[in-house]
């Protein structure tokens, strides 16, 4: 991630859980490349999609907040203040200081630093600020593998109810094959973490991550937004006119839309919750809208029953707002 996740969400860093979610839906429905078709929208929903990813995730946001964007580089045991010291040490050329040698000490050549304030060990300030990455146990022979990612296609209803997928992974390490769940009420662009199953170390090093980006296929019925669905909804003239209740496919399975009277073409009918899951708070909903349709052909009792409504009727639809 290029920029800092809370500058993409556009939120402080003391935003709780609640303005998050917020910001996020918000700019969501704004950059989702099935709405905005400017160049570089799809970029920037990626950004905010990963943005979100990391800090909906209250683990994953505490590691940024202390290691920022090398929080999935960093070691779990590593102290974040001793990496935030690390960090200044090698930004300012290790202070001017003098190295001199250590006897027993682990790091190459057996240097210790010694500045102004104090003696600083470079094994502990560079192998420990990426998890040990290139130190084995009879020293520095250890690499840890690194970490992947890869793209996945779901559908809608695959989506709403989770599903399971085989994918092959090429890497330096070869090609494998593996299982994945993909979990119900993912999103288009969101990030699914795969411990340890990322390019393999070598020399006794940790494997690395594998990172599945989630892409939704287009849908001859379902238009997607975030969490929420949209889709049309077929009305007779009369439905539209007198209201009516009428069944309808969800993702979920059936339901029904309460049609009110006077609905024209075009009208979001909303069913609150079922839109696509989420785990972590309120599902999405689903947006009927209305269209409203004519017969191609009529019987002669229609037609009938049609003239004597454009007789009878005063309404103007072109001068009715």
């Amino acid at each position: 991630m290029a920029r800092d996740a809370y500058e993409v969400l556009g939120v402080s860093r003391d935003a709780d859980q609640s303005e998050i979610q917020r910001a996020y839906r918000s700019r969501a429905r704004k950059l989702h490349p099935d709405i905005n078709k400017d160049p570089g929208a799809e970029d920037e929903f990626k950004e905010l999609s990963e943005a979100y990813d990391v800090l909906s995730d209250p683990d994953q946001r505490k590691r940024y907040d202390a290691f920022g964007p090398d929080f999935r580089r960093v070691g779990a045991d590593v102290d974040p203040e001793a990496y935030r010291r690390a960090r200044a040490y090698a930004g300012a050329g290790f202070g001017g200081g003098r190295a001199r040698a250590r006897p027993g000490t682990g790091a190459p050549g057996g240097f210790q630093y010694s500045g102004s304030v104090g003696d600083v060990d470079l094994e502990d300030l560079l192998g420990g600020m990426f998890g040990s990455r290139g130190r084995g146990r009879g020293g520095w022979g250890r690499v840890d593998g690194s970490d992947q990612e890869t793209e996945v296609e779901v559908s809608v209803e695959e989506a709403y109810s989770g599903t399971r997928r085989t994918l092959s992974i090429s890497g330096a390490d070869g090609q494998r094959t593996i299982d994945v769940d993909i979990p119900a009420g993912v999103v288009d662009g969101q990030r699914i973490r795969l411990r340890a199953q990322g390019g393999q170390g070598s020399g006794g090093g940790a494997p690395g991550d594998l990172y599945l980006i989630v892409r939704i296929a287009p849908h001859p019925r379902y238009r997607t937004d975030g969490r929420d669905l949209h889709v049309m909804l077929p009305i007779a003239p009369w439905e539209a006119a007198l209201g009516s209740s009428l069944p309808i496919e969800t993702p979920g399975g059936p339901a029904t839309v309460k049609v009110p009277a006077g609905t024209s073409s075009h009208r979001r009918l909303r069913l609150k919750g079922r839109g696509l899951p989420n785990s972590r708070g309120k599902p999405g909903d689903l947006y009927a809208e209305a269209q409203i349709r004519v017969p191609k052909a009529l019987s002669q009792q229609e037609r009938r029953l049609f003239e004597q409504l454009g007789r009878e009727s005063t309404f103007d639809p072109r001068s009715s707002p």
